[in-house]
């Protein structure tokens, strides 16, 4: 099967090199074969378990993952971007919500999405015995794999608050060639990815910068992970430990321009705005499907701005200014662009993946969630960072219009950054979208394709259930 098939390829990773090469002597005939090496053979040492890290970050970087995909499909998908009439062929499907269970990029999210899980896997499993580093290292390998089932119980099934006993995806943490593995409920998930989470803020002790998980940046993923579920006063308290404790600071509105021009990550001296991202460099990237090429027209320019979403920032939010107005050669005669990320050569951008501005979201979100009580504090919350992204606007509303307040202002925050469709659905709302040439406008949050299917070439060797509106 596609998982199985990983998991023997994925075993491997992070070995630098084996002798295999020497005299002909018996010892040397009585090897095994490199391609029957056990987890425990490849990850023997603090140095081996090091590079395995490295490589399981590197998978994070794929086009398929955080390179690109995950970010396109979460605002194409809803009512952020839309396709331009003069454009690549790319993500069509999206834009007009047209998916077989065949879709190439579904599929390749879902295999990636497994081979760095099991790469964490083998990192979690390893006997090395335990150190700083080595806790810092299996730490951080529970932070991936707990990112990585989260993306997959978001794209793959139905909210935790729509039915936690529903099916969501299979759970795999141990190596075992001949697993078939059925799919799990969404409860079981996300308990696994909360478990993994807070083993991860445990073993976790040092910050290297944000190109690599910390304690507080696996509590932001808990944060956010919560919120989806719905527990709000979970989601509150674990976005207040980051901000409260973990010496992370907004960018400021003079520094705002700046940071997003910063193509590199923060260093291990710098605790400003990104807790986690993935990196990308001049030599370890995607090339032209880097996620910078889709949206700059000095690559394919093919994602435009759904101008409702640029007539949200007023004038005087500095957001305003990672849009661009301009026109697209060949195509719309005036065009919104994204200029939120930089380079189509060279060094490219790092990918965010959670920011101090998301956690000051969170935790207004989940305060006003709480009632009338806690009103104030989310009122708070959220104009600490308006203070820092439109200073002319103060809210000082309540109730239900506090709730949609904070909705809009994460839709502006996050844009183009891939959660607008999941908070779309975890909210349970339809997508209306205009802009674009689309065969549909409207899109209710029953629609069957707001979910990815699961992918044929998976169902041919392991015969999971489908989601619904998919050939079963």
């Amino acid at each position: 099967m596609k998982m199985k098939l990983q998991i023997n390829k994925v075993l491997f990773s992070g070995v630098i090199a084996i002798g295999l090469l020497g005299s002909c002597s018996k010892d040397f005939l009585d090897q095994e074969p490199y391609t029957q090496i056990t987890p425990e053979a490849a990850l023997a040492t603090e140095g081996d378990m090091l590079a395995a890290l490295r490589g399981t970050y590197a998978t994070l970087r794929s086009a398929n993952l955080f390179g690109r995909n995950i970010q396109v499909i979460g605002d194409l998908s809803a009512d952020n971007v839309f396709i331009s009439t003069k454009n690549s062929g790319r993500f069509f499907a999206w834009d007009q919500y047209v998916f077989t269970s065949n879709n190439a990029e579904y599929t390749a999210m879902w295999t990636e999405s497994y081979t760095a899980i099991l790469r964490a896997n083998n990192i979690i499993n390893s006997s090395i015995p335990a150190n700083a580093n080595v806790n810092q290292y299996k730490g951080e390998a529970y932070a991936i794999r707990a990112l990585m089932y989260f993306n997959l119980i978001r794209t793959y099934a139905r909210p935790f608050t729509d039915n936690p006993a529903g099916l969501g995806v299979p759970i795999v943490t141990t190596y075992d060639p001949q697993l078939k593995p059925a799919r799990s409920t969404v409860a079981e998930v996300y308990a696994l990815i909360q478990a993994d989470l807070t083993q991860a803020y445990t073993l976790m002790t040092q910050y290297t910068g944000s190109n690599r998980f910390s304690k507080f940046a696996a509590r932001a993923v808990a944060a956010k992970a919560s919120l989806y579920q719905g527990l709000n006063q979970q989601a509150y308290d674990y976005a207040n430990d980051v901000i409260t404790n973990g010496g992370f600071t907004l960018v400021t509105a003079a520094n705002f321009p700046g940071y997003w021009s910063n193509l590199a990550g923060n260093p291990a001296t710098s605790k400003v705005e990104t807790l986690f991202e993935v990196s990308a460099d001049a030599i370890l990237n995607s090339g032209t499907d880097e996620l910078a090429y889709i949206y700059l027209q000095a690559g394919y320019g093919d994602l435009l701005v759904n101008p409702t979403l640029y007539n949200l920032y007023s004038a005087t939010d500095v957001r305003r200014n990672l849009i661009t107005v301009g026109s697209r050669a060949g195509g719309e005669s005036v065009a919104y662009i994204v200029n939120k990320y930089k380079s189509v050569s060279a060094d490219r951008d790092d990918k965010k993946v959670v920011r101090m501005s998301e956690m000051y979201l969170i935790a207004s979100e989940a305060s006003a969630r709480l009632g009338v009580a806690t009103e104030p504090r989310a009122l708070t919350l959220l104009n600490t960072l308006m203070a820092q992204r439109d200073p002319s606007r103060v809210y000082a509303s309540t109730g239900t219009q506090l709730i949609e307040d904070i909705i809009t202002e994460r839709r502006k925050e996050l844009a183009f950054e891939g959660d607008r469709s999941y908070d779309l659905t975890r909210l349970k709302r339809d997508i209306t979208r205009v802009g674009g040439t689309y065969s549909l406008t409207s899109i209710p949050y029953t629609n069957n394709f707001r979910f990815a299917p699961i992918p044929q070439a998976e169902r041919d060797v392991n015969p999971i259930t489908q989601n619904p509106g998919y050939i079963q």
